[in-house]
């Protein structure tokens, strides 16, 4: 069972994923100079429309069995701990203790 952290962070991926064109969109008219400031202050307020889960930024990988989110391993999800636990019980194909 995911902790909440790791809910939030599905959550505000997929937040991110379904407002992603738009609000690029928003964000490209308003910065772009050479409209006029009436046309760059309606797409700023169109920006802050959106919820706080459409920022790209508020995405962080985290650890889908412990929520951590420090020492993450992007190809596994895991944080190190984990991988390391999962690793020695061989829950995780391609994955071997190193001996040489």
């Amino acid at each position: 069972m995911p902790n909440a952290r790791v809910l939030r962070d599905i959550k505000a991926r997929q937040g991110v994923l379904q407002n992603e064109l738009l609000r690029r969109a928003y964000l490209y008219v308003a910065r772009d100079q050479r409209q006029p400031p009436q046309v760059r202050h309606q797409a700023q307020l169109q920006l802050n429309t959106f919820g706080k889960y459409t920022r790209p930024t508020t995405v962080k990988n985290r650890c889908i069995e412990s929520g951590r989110g420090r020492g993450i391993m992007s190809e596994f999800g895991l944080c190190r701990f984990q991988f390391r636990l999962k690793a020695l019980n061989g829950e995780l194909p391609g994955v071997r203790k190193a001996s040489w």
